[in-house]
């Protein structure tokens, strides 16, 4: 029986950039966009500071941009600076199947690796293509058992920095698949730790670093047992693989770059976000006075076991309450990057909402196992019992409900102000971003991303 990662390998390897839909090469220079800024945002969080810090002091070649800084740092540390900025802003893309944070790790590595190998922009969209859909198709298979075994999503997100390195360095399959392979016992992951603490862009920079070096090494003859995914108490086995034949069947029918990638257009986990609309819609269907509202009531079979904090104090805690999303929704009829501020963490009239949010204890069962694909309901109660009600099954900015450029654009105007990059360079790099596909090398944007 041939090992999966060798037809994993077989199928990165002789797909080509023609081979892709038009859909896929744009949705990775949305990935791309929404990358930068989110790591823009990011930048001064203490935990990315912390990483750029040691990894500027130890120094090495020259090959890859720092974005956002002088300093030109080897390709798989500067990826881990970029992939580790752009999570701790919580503000980086998702897949909805598991809220792995591919789109970071696919988009931190390729840059980093095209930028030092001399790629082109075109070369560097097709890196990420694959390193998506290799990662996506893993993760497809954990989900949901590894979160509920208490693994966080980097387990699967190193494949998509793996092969992306990799079809940038042009491996061949026996090499691709040695590179698929070291990928997979290469990182470790708490889900609890992703939580609570600066772990989860700790895990990502892991993510996008481990996987280049997994790369690296396979392109220079490294060797690793490629039945690592199949094996008796293999990679499936520990982290609770299933229905593994759909990790490898209709390669090239659809791509999770286009039909699950999630561009986040509100900060935050992914899993809230359908709900937040929600929340949103019906408190403006009502014209809510908050001060009227009896009860804020979420129905959504995915969160009757995990919600997260009912009073958060910091980003984290914010990022992951989902108590927190809907008070401020119904609060404000909006959400946006100032609500992870202290200012409106601290906001009297969300403060007052958090206590009236209760779950559904019999919400309507999920159709599958994918919990993030499918929203949920809010409905809010007034205190004369009226009652408003929304619906949301998916994000704006996701792949069910398609990506807008209007939308990425407004985030990358947004937030890269704040890293410190003059408004003309946002705007020649966000111009390059776009044009990403005919750029003959992605030096010229991560030039234009450094100080």
């Amino acid at each position: 029986m041939t090992p999966t990662t060798e037809l994993l390998a077989r199928f990165v390897t002789s797909t080509s950039v023609d081979a892709l839909p038009a859909v896929t090469l744009e949705r990775a220079s949305m990935s791309i966009a929404s990358t930068i800024a989110s790591a823009a945002m990011g930048h001064d969080i203490e935990s990315s500071r912390i990483i750029r810090d040691i990894e500027i002091d130890n120094g090495g070649k020259a090959q890859s941009s720092v974005w956002f800084e002088s300093a030109r740092l080897p390709a798989a540390h500067a990826a881990r600076i970029n992939a580790v900025a752009s999570d701790a802003a919580a503000s980086d893309d998702s897949d909805l199947r598991s809220i792995a944070h591919i789109g970071t790790v696919v988009s931190s590595s390729s840059v980093a690796m095209g930028e030092a190998l001399g790629r082109t922009g075109r070369e560097v969209l097709h890196a990420m293509v694959l390193g998506y859909e290799v990662a996506g198709r893993v993760d497809e298979a954990l989900t949901p058992i590894r979160g509920q075994r208490g693994f966080h999503g980097c387990i699967s997100t190193i494949f998509g920095g793996a092969v992306a390195a990799g079809t940038l360095l042009r491996l061949n399959t026996q090499q691709m698949t040695y590179a698929i392979a070291t990928a997979a016992t290469s990182i470790g992951g708490i889900y609890i730790a992703a939580n609570t603490s600066w772990a989860r862009e700790y895990h990502a920079g892991l993510s996008a670093m481990l996987g280049i070096n997994a790369a690296l090494a396979a392109s220079r003859g490294f060797i690793t047992e490629p039945v690592v995914l199949d094996g008796p108490k293999g990679f499936f086995a520990l982290f609770g693989g299933q229905a593994l034949e759909d990790v490898t069947r209709d390669f090239g029918q659809s791509w999770d770059i286009a039909t699950d990638m999630a561009i986040k257009l509100m900060p935050g986990a992914h899993p809230y976000h359908a709900i937040a609309e929600a929340a949103i819609d019906a408190a403006t269907e009502g014209n809510v006075n908050p001060a009227d509202v009896a009860q804020i009531m979420i129905s959504a079979a995915q969160h009757s076991n995990w919600h997260g904090p009912t009073h958060p104090t910091d980003l984290i805690g914010v990022a992951h309450s989902i108590v927190y999303f809907v008070a401020a929704c119904v609060a404000d009829r909006r959400f946006s990057w100032e609500h992870v501020t202290q200012e409106k963490i601290n906001d009297p009239v969300i403060r007052g909402l958090l206590d009236k949010v209760v779950f559904d204890p019999n919400p309507t069962p999920l159709p599958d196992r994918f919990p993030h694909r499918h929203g949920g309901t809010v409905i809010i109660t007034m205190k004369n019992g009226q009652k408003f009600s929304n619906t949301c099954k998916a994000p704006r900015g996701s792949g069910p409900r398609g990506v807008e450029w209007a939308d990425v654009d407004a985030k990358y105007r947004h937030l890269l102000p704040l890293s410190g990059l003059p408004g003309d360079r946002i705007e020649e790099s966000l111009h390059t971003i776009h044009g990403l596909a005919d750029l003959p090398s992605i030096a010229t944007l991560t030039s234009q991303l450094r100080k």
